[in-house]
C-alpha cells in the first residue's frame, strides 16, 4: 500500500488570543467572613486582592465564550477549525471531554477535540501539542483553551489553599502559514517529575475495594503543600527558564515580556529576582484574578495585549501538579 504523502507546514502563527472571567467578584473580605483569614494576611502572603467565581457556569461555558471570541476576532467560521484542545483540571465531567462539549457548542463540525490535564502547566502542554498537529500539514487551524472553575474543587475551610484560587478561561487561535515572518514558536522545554506527585493533588478517585450496591466514586478536595510548591517554583522553574534562553543563545535582555503561571505574586517576584529581571517585565494579573491554574497564562497575556503590550519575544512558563512544568518561547 502506498501511503499518502503529507506536506509539512513550515510555519505556525498565533493569530488571536482571548480571555473571559465570570461576573461574580470575590474579595478577600468576603472570604474572611466565613474562614479564619483576613485581607491583610492574604495580600501579605499572596499579593491577591480579588478573584472571580463562576456561579451556575461550568468549565465548558467559560471555554465556549473564549472560543466564540477567538472566532469573532479572527473572522473565521467554526467550520474552519480543525482541532480544539482544552487544558483543564476542573472539567465538566470525566467524560465527555470539555473540548468535545465546546466543539458541540460552537458547532465546529470539522474539528476533533480532546482535553489535556497538565495542571498549571496545561497551556504550555496544549500549545505545544496543537503546534505539532498543525506542523504535520494535515490540519490548518486550532483553538487552544485553558479553562478552570477551581471554585468547585475548593475546601473553603482550608485557608492555605482556598484563598489563592479563582475561575477563568483564556486561549489562542493558531494557524499554519507559508510566510516565515508569521512563525510564532521559537523553542520549548517541557518536563515532568512524577516523584513529586503528592505535592499538589485534587479529585483522586479511589479504586474499587468491594462489589456492592453502595459503591460510588469519591473525590477529595484540592490540596497543596504550600512550602514545597514555593520551593519548586522558585528554584527548579527558574533553572529551566535560564536553560531555554541559553539553549537559544538569548539573554534575559532579549525577552520583552514574561508570563509565568499566575500562582501568587510572591512566587512571580522571586522568579524575577532569580532571573535578575525587572518585575515590570512580568505579567501580574494574579493580583485581581487570583490563581486560575492553567488559564492564568493565556488570560494574563491577552490582558497585557489589551492593555497596550505591542508584542515581541515572550517567555511563557507554567508549573503545577505532576509535577509538570514547561517553558515556551514565542513571538507575538
Amino acid at each position: 500500500m502506498i501511503g499518502r504523502i503529507v506536506k509539512l507546514n513550515k510555519y505556525i502563527k498565533i493569530k488571536n488570543m482571548a480571555h473571559f472571567v465570570p461576573e461574580r467578584l470575590v474579595t478577600n473580605d468576603e472570604l474572611a467572613s466565613f474562614m479564619p483569614t483576613s485581607d491583610e494576611w492574604i495580600v501579605a502572603h499572596t499579593g491577591i486582592k480579588t478573584r472571580h467565581y463562576a456561579i451556575n457556569e461550568n468549565t465548558s461555558d467559560l471555554s465556549t465564550k473564549v472560543a466564540n471570541e477567538l472566532l469573532r476576532k479572527s473572522g473565521y467560521n467554526a467550520s474552519d477549525i480543525d482541532l480544539i484542545i482544552v487544558s483543564t483540571i476542573s472539567p465538566d465531567a470525566l467524560t465527555p471531554s470539555t473540548a468535545a462539549i465546546v466543539q458541540g457548542n460552537i458547532k465546529a463540525t470539522n474539528a476533533f477535540a480532546f482535553d489535556i490535564s497538565a495542571a498549571c502547566a496545561g497551556f504550555i502542554f496544549a500549545m505545544s501539542t496543537a503546534e505539532k498537529f498543525l506542523r504535520t500539514g494535515q490540519y490548518q487551524r486550532a483553538i487552544v483553551i485553558s479553562a478552570e472553575v477551581n471554585s468547585k474543587m475548593m475546601d473553603f475551610k482550608d485557608r492555605t489553599s482556598a484563598v489563592f484560587f479563582g475561575d477563568g478561561a483564556g486561549g489562542a487561535l493558531i494557524e499554519a502559514s507559508n510566510d516565515s515572518t508569521d512563525e510564532s514558536f521559537i523553542a520549548e522545554k517541557i518536563e515532568t517529575n512524577g516523584l513529586k506527585k503528592e505535592v499538589i493533588h485534587s479529585g483522586r478517585i479511589t479504586p474499587l475495594s468491594d462489589i456492592n450496591g453502595d459503591n460510588y466514586p469519591t473525590m477529595d478536595a484540592f490540596f497543596q503543600e504550600g512550602r514545597d510548591v514555593f520551593e519548586f517554583a522558585t528554584t527548579v522553574v527558574p533553572v529551566q527558564m535560564k536553560r531555554i534562553l541559553a539553549d537559544n543563545n538569548l539573554q534575559t535582555s532579549d525577552i520583552d515580556f514574561v508570563v509565568c503561571h499566575q500562582a501568587n505574586l510572591r512566587i512571580i517576584e522571586k522568579i524575577a529576582e532569580e532571573l535578575e529581571m525587572p518585575i515590570e517585565k512580568f505579567a501580574t494579573s494574579v493580583t485581581h484574578h487570583g490563581n486560575t491554574s492553567s488559564a492564568g497564562i493565556p488570560m494574563a497575556l491577552n490582558e497585557a495585549l489589551e492593555q497596550g503590550f505591542t508584542g515581541g519575544t515572550v517567555l511563557l512558563t507554567g508549573f503545577g501538579a505532576g509535577l509538570a512544568y514547561g517553558s515556551l518561547l514565542i513571538k507575538i
